[in-house]
């Protein structure tokens, strides 16, 4: 399966809400997976300065990962392809 990266503008937004879109982002994709739509949300990372949160989602295609979000209701603002560089071992 692919990564992909889900790109969000996020302006106002506060830890709670943040901490709430997670969670369900990573229900709806264990909703999905049970049901045979294999999509996992893997991580996100938000940088306060800017506002902006970039999720990473496995699954097999980005279609997946874009019915997950909306079915969440989180905002985005485009999903691409994303290579995961992090090294062996860590």
């Amino acid at each position: 399966m692919a990564v992909y990266m889900v790109d969000r503008n996020l302006p106002g937004v506060t830890m709670d809400q943040l901490a709430a879109a997670q969670k369900a982002a990573i229900e709806i994709s264990q909703k999905f997976s049970a049901q045979g739509k294999n999509v996992r949300y893997l991580r996100s990372t938000f940088v306060p300065g800017d506002a902006r949160c970039m999720c990473l989602f496995e699954a097999q295609n980005p279609h997946l990962v874009r019915e997950v979000n909306e079915a969440a209701k989180i905002p985005f603002t485009r999903i691409v392809e994303a290579k995961d560089l992090t090294p062996p071992g860590l």
